[in-house]
């Protein structure tokens, strides 16, 4: 065998979405998340059109994205429908963390490829991420929200017409014990078909 095959199932199985109001105030170095960026970069690409972008708030930054994404929920929310709490937690999630990462898809000039198939290479270059941030013993959540496919939120990342925001990633060092997961067997999500 090429690779230990054992470590990389035990990475792959203890993948979680841990979320930033369990971070530590630990900062996560530059060089982490620029080696958690280049994994992302090799992920499957129909066309290699490498259609992921990424956007790395840090410092300041987060404060910025953070009031951002509060503004924008104030502005599209009818009073009656405003909640105080949800306008806290897009104001200061951001923070609570070292890092986020605005994951954006560049659409291909031509658009020969489909775009479904470029939001599954982006897609696919997140999965590289969390599992980067796994072996780190990093936390990790991949979120909407906040106005995440909006044209503001477009203008405010200075992506293209035909660009996309498909989320943000949050990173940080879990507070808590790592968490527990469980999935249904293959037998429930699998047909074989021998004819």
């Amino acid at each position: 065998m090429k690779y230990n095959l054992s470590e990389i199932t035990e990475v792959i199985q203890n993948r979680r979405t841990i979320y930033p109001e369990t971070f530590t105030n630990r900062v996560v170095h530059r060089e982490i998340i620029e080696h958690v960026l280049n994994n992302a970069i090799w992920a499957p690409t129909h066309g290699m059109t490498q259609p992921w972008r990424f956007k790395v708030f840090i410092n300041e930054g987060l404060e910025r994205l953070g009031n951002f994404m509060a503004a924008h929920y104030k502005a599209t929310t009818t009073p009656e429908k405003f909640l105080q709490s949800k306008f806290d937690k897009y104001l200061n999630r951001a923070k609570n963390g070292s890092v986020v990462i605005a994951i954006c898809m560049e659409r291909q000039k031509s658009e020969r490829i489909p775009e479904v198939e470029e939001v599954a290479a982006v897609a696919c270059a997140v999965q590289n991420m969390y599992l980067t941030c796994t072996a780190y013993g990093l936390g990790a959540l991949w979120s909407t929200g906040g106005g995440t496919y909006s044209e503001e939120m477009k203008q405010f990342l200075q992506l293209g017409e035909k660009d996309r925001c498909l989320g943000f990633f949050f990173i940080g060092y879990p507070e808590k014990e790592w968490p527990k997961g469980q999935r249904q067997p293959i037998e429930y999500k699998t047909e074989w078909i021998e004819k």
